[in-house]
């Protein structure tokens, strides 16, 4: 009686202006991705040009943050002191078979 009773015309309508709101959101988005993808396009970076190599001493070499220089001598000091965690790499398993849920599952048989 249910089916008799639906407006199908109505019904189809709200299907169709559902399948159109997001066909119509899709083709917007692509729209967008398009626009972004022209605009990133138009600043192309240079290629890098080889130049020659320069013969003789390029000067001091130059000289990094203190903060770099300390970290990276803490994660040196670190791994040669090796200050982490010793694992023995044994799986010790004990069984304890006399628990409370074992006694409850027993007295219930």
């Amino acid at each position: 009686m249910i089916l008799l009773a639906t407006d199908w015309g109505q019904a189809w309508t709200m299907a169709g202006i559902s399948v159109g709101v997001v066909f119509t959101i899709l083709v917007l988005l692509v729209c967008v991705l398009a626009v972004f993808s022209a605009v990133t396009q138009g600043k192309k970076v240079k290629p890098v040009v080889a130049v020659a190599p320069v013969a003789g001493d390029c000067g001091p070499a130059p000289k990094g943050n203190a903060t770099d220089d300390a970290a990276v001598a803490t994660a040196v000091y670190l791994y040669f002191n090796a200050r982490h965690d010793e694992e023995s790499g044994i799986l010790t398993i004990q069984v304890n078979e006399h628990t409370l849920w074992h006694e409850e599952l027993n007295d219930r048989l």
